[in-house]
């Protein structure tokens, strides 16, 4: 069967006011943004249309516009204990510009009444303020300088009016996102204070009083273009798709209020609860983001080295074994989600929800890839748990304990007991610490010095966290005697 090229002219395709500008063409954006946005347009009266921007000068737009902006994306994994794979077509975004060859039509955006969104996902590289940008280039090389353009253009055009300032929302995955990008803006706008002339004050006026940025928290995993299944994807939706974005079918986008809005007015613009979405409006990013960090990442860390060396490779199948999967669940639920300062039911809710990802039927998730870098990892994603679990608690965490004596048995290397090789990949110095105590072949000299490396922790834990050394090197000393699995069936 020879299929259809995807365009407007073979495919329906709604037409709404173009209302979001969104700078980045990648996976992502298109799988959970645009996604977002089609399904407010299609549940609320939100009835908004998406004009991307390439961020760089070496994009990708003219792939997109080459299907005029329609593509499919496919969830999959489980919901509520279901399987989940569909398939939908989104076509809200109305058109992809380069603003390097097309800038007067790139700045011409700044002119339409109707735009009231600004979204963005340039990496974590992409906030960030260069003093090479010039007010006048055509256009400025980073993302906060084109923004900061657009804003000056758009207070021109509309002479400073309170209803044309913009909604700012970064999606970039660092913490506070919104606070660096509005730091840029006012970097930008200082900078090229001479050029604004005498507009420089109310310019910057205008921007602090009519524009609203927001910190935001996003989380879906999007492994992007499904290479394998897409043959079997554009036999089923009858069209030659070559921009299919396959993502897991949990989604969740938190979002900041900013300083000079409040929630209730956020909602009403931004409908998104309305549709049935997971998107919170809320005072603050922050306790959202220790709990992604401490619920996702954490348990993620320390059931690595526990699955591998029990002669486990995917994380779907260390969930469901019977060992190693009550390990993660005591990890998760009796320790890490203790550990949080959000309502008890708002974490078990997210933390099974984890569970059910790490569980995604359509992913062979290789927990050797979650084992690189793992000593910083720990610090940042499970360290903190320790600490405030033996605060409140009046003891040590067994299970994340033994995580931490797990990823040390790990860096010993190796091979497993069926031949499979233990490669473990971090910095060289750790490399080499890990190498030089395990030589000793005494387990009290390798849970002091791997304890009492600051480059790793900032601080020598051996004196920091009382009990914690003993309690490693008892763990240690059972992974060797006993093996993995064995030595993990004494702490459930």
């Amino acid at each position: 069967m020879t299929l259809k090229a995807l365009n407007a002219r073979t495919a329906p395709k709604s037409h709404a006011p173009e209302r979001i500008v969104q700078f980045g063409e990648g996976n992502f954006l298109r799988c959970f943004v645009d996604w977002i946005v089609y399904n407010m347009n299609q549940k609320t009266d939100f009835n908004s249309s998406v004009v991307v921007v390439q961020p760089i000068e070496h994009g990708m737009v003219d792939w997109p516009n080459g299907q005029d902006c329609l593509y499919h994306v496919n969830l999959q994994g489980r919901l509520n204990g279901e399987k989940v794979n569909s398939l939908t077509r989104i076509d809200c975004i109305s058109r992809a510009l380069n603003p390097y060859s097309q800038n007067p039509a790139f700045m011409a955006l700044a002119d339409q009444p109707e735009i009231r969104f600004v979204i963005s996902n340039t990496t974590e590289a992409g906030i960030a303020f260069d003093p090479a940008c010039k007010l006048t280039d055509a256009p400025a090389s980073s993302y906060p300088g084109k923004l900061t353009q657009l804003l000056y253009r758009r207070f021109k055009t509309f002479n400073g009016a309170a209803d044309k300032g913009l909604i700012i929302m970064p999606c970039e995955l660092i913490f506070l996102n919104g606070h660096h990008l509005k730091d840029c803006i006012y970097q930008y706008i200082e900078h090229w204070k001479k050029d604004l002339g005498t507009d420089y004050a109310a310019f910057k006026e205008w921007f602090t009083r009519y524009n609203y940025v927001c910190a935001t928290l996003v989380d879906r995993i999007v492994p992007g273009f499904p290479r394998k299944e897409i043959a079997e994807i554009q036999e089923k939706v009858c069209y030659a798709d070559n921009l299919v974005v396959q993502g897991e079918a949990f989604h969740l986008w938190v979002i900041e209020k900013p300083e000079n809005m409040d929630i209730d007015a956020l909602k009403a613009e931004f409908p998104a609860e309305k549709a049935g979405l997971n998107v919170l409006i809320a005072e603050s990013e922050k306790p959202y983001h220790e709990r992604k960090v401490t619920l996702l990442n954490g348990p993620h860390t320390v059931l690595s080295p526990v699955a591998y060396l029990s002669g486990i490779n995917i994380v779907r199948d260390a969930c469901n074994d019977e060992v190693v999967g009550k390990y993660i669940h005591k990890v998760q639920f009796d320790e890490l989600m203790q550990t949080l300062n959000l309502p008890m039911e708002e974490l078990l809710q997210f933390a099974t929800d984890v569970l059910e990802r790490f569980n995604n039927p359509y992913v062979d998730h290789q927990v050797t890839s979650i084992m690189l870098n793992s000593f910083p990892k720990y610090e940042t994603r499970d360290l903190p748990g320790v600490k405030v679990y033996l605060e409140r608690k009046g003891e040590l965490p067994q299970g994340l304990v033994f995580g931490l004596a797990a990823i040390i048995t790990y860096y010993k290397g190796g091979t497993r007991a069926d031949g499979a090789p233990i490669e473990p990949n971090d910095a060289p110095e750790i490399m080499q610490l890990l190498k030089d105590l395990w030589a000793t072949g005494d387990t009290q000299k390798v849970a002091e010095g791997v304890l009492a490396a600051e480059n790793i922790w900032h601080e020598n834990l051996n004196n920091t966290v009382p009990g914690l050394t003993a309690l490693v090197k008892k763990d240690l000393d059972l992974i060797q005697e006993k093996g993995m699995l064995e030595a993990v069936k004494t702490i459930l």
